[in-house]
């Protein structure tokens, strides 16, 4: 069964860093595409950032130069790196991959439960 597992949100100033972590467990064969998105009280989860199994990252216009996602496969872990925060980027940030278990025949999409982000200005 495949699992992913956030860390690294809490409480911080704006203006502060946090490098938020997600790692795959399970059986798996192979881990494709790797997202992460949030959602803030009353608003629509939106995608903040991407990267495929080449390592091609995309972002959010929202948070264009404020981000930095990044993986090691080796260890089965996506980052984001935030920086120059801001109190609206408040929210529960959630680690989405497109993974294969050993058990199928195509990736499916998983999510993990999520860490939640608190900016204060």
């Amino acid at each position: 069964q495949v699992q992913l597992v956030e860390s690294g949100g809490g409480l911080v100033q704006a203006g502060g860093t946090l490098r938020l972590s997600c790692v795959v467990s399970g059986s798996i064969f192979s881990i494709h595409t790797m997202r992460w998105y949030r959602q803030a009280p009353g608003k629509q989860r939106e995608l903040v950032a991407s990267i495929t199994s080449s390592g091609s990252a995309n972002y959010a216009d929202s948070m264009m130069g404020r981000l930095i996602i990044s993986r090691d496969d080796a260890k089965r872990t996506v980052y984001l790196e935030m920086k120059s925060l801001k109190p609206e980027d408040t929210a529960v940030y959630y680690c989405n991959g497109d993974i294969k278990p050993r058990t199928s025949w195509h990736p499916a999409a998983y999510w993990g439960q999520g860490t939640q982000v608190t900016v204060s200005s």
